[in-house]
């Protein structure tokens, strides 16, 4: 076999492949429609704060491994920077306990309301609040 016939081979299973890597991406959803599935417990399409606290809840008890009733830096992964963990830590002890996780949760969903209806759907998911508080919800 020469090497035009093995590179135009290559091309043609190249060529031929792409649109199978379209149709699998068309169809993968979007991390927002992946959260509201997760987090949506009555299926209205929309996250409310109550489903958003019940969701982080049970991140916040999957999370915390050393079982001292707290997320240190290293438990949150990454969720929370370093400023906002100061920011939601009001007894400065460099940990969150379930309860500032869940004021944390608040804060960040209001943030990411601002038509304040009381619930999200996937496009206020989408902005950089929404994002933030998707962290901490899976």
């Amino acid at each position: 076999m020469t090497a035009s016939f093995r590179k135009a081979a290559l091309l043609t299973a190249l060529l031929a492949a792409a649109p199978l890597a379209l149709s699998a991406q068309a169809l993968a959803k979007p991390k927002t429609d992946r959260t509201i599935a997760a987090v949506d417990t009555d299926s209205d399409g929309t996250i409310d704060l109550a489903e958003a606290k019940a969701a982080a809840g049970a991140l916040f008890d999957k999370l915390e491994k050393d079982r001292d009733s707290t997320l240190d830096t290293k438990e949150l992964q990454g969720r929370v920077s370093r400023k906002d963990l100061k920011q939601a830590d009001p007894d400065n002890d460099g940990t969150l306990t379930k309860d500032e996780y869940l004021t944390l949760v608040e804060a960040r969903f209001k943030a990411a309301d601002p038509d304040n209806d009381g619930t999200l759907d996937a496009k206020e998911l989408r902005t950089p609040a929404g994002r933030a508080l998707a962290r901490l919800l899976k």
